[in-house]
């Protein structure tokens, strides 16, 4: 028994160092998160493109919206994690998450959706682990294309299509405003009809943009 086991945590490890290097140059095939879709909304509407053809938009607008430190952190953005538990106590449940880019690629690529400390604990060793294999890049490539912007719509180039029929690299300015402010909630909001939160959320997101430097 002992030794089945052995080899089990082995055959996953190897599993998961291959997955990694073949993170380095494929986006992933499916995820669990688009597979939930396809049970949930029975659709799963995607298109990966490269990262040189997303424009420069989109990019800006999703890290003003998730993550402005995004170059300048180890995969971990303490001060934010700090701000959302000070806003978590305050308020006495869960209204902001500190989550890095990098994090939710680790989530979205590797690992399911929920808050159990048990997946809250992987995304730590992922988000490590991409962040010292990946690099920046990669990492907000494989998450600008994984990334569920819409119920069962995934990546900015589905997002564009099904929002505005354009290519990603097309969308204005206020374009990939609207598409990055459904974020985190794809499910609950819907730029072709805002709430007053949202129309908010994309007048802010519009003004950090000009704060964002790709490199």
């Amino acid at each position: 028994m002992w030794k089945l086991i052995k080899k089990l945590v082995f055959i996953l490890i190897i599993a998961n160092i291959l997955f990694v290097i073949f993170g380095i140059f494929f986006n992933p095939p499916v995820t669990w998160t688009q597979l939930g879709s396809v049970f949930k909304y029975g659709k799963m509407q995607r298109d990966y493109i490269a990262y040189d053809d997303m424009g420069t938009n989109i990019k800006k607008a999703v890290l003003a919206s998730e993550d402005q430190a995004f170059f300048n952190h180890n995969g971990f953005d303490y001060k934010a994690i700090e701000k959302a538990m000070q806003k978590n106590d305050k308020k006495g449940k869960v209204v902001r998450g500190g989550s890095t880019v990098s994090q939710q690629t680790a989530k979205n690529v590797f690992l399911w959706q929920g808050r159990s400390w048990l997946r809250k604990g992987l995304e730590a060793i992922y988000t490590f682990i991409i962040e010292k294999i990946w690099g920046k890049d990669i990492i907000l490539e494989r998450y600008l294309n994984v990334i569920e912007m819409g119920q069962g719509v995934f990546g900015v180039e589905a997002a564009a299509q099904y929002y505005y029929n354009k290519p990603a690299k097309d969308l204005t300015k206020s374009e990939a405003a609207w598409i990055a402010a459904v974020l985190p909630n794809p499910k609950k909001y819907d730029p072709k009809n805002p709430s007053a939160y949202l129309n908010k959320k994309h007048k802010w997101i519009m003004r950090q943009m000009n704060n964002i430097v790709l490199k």
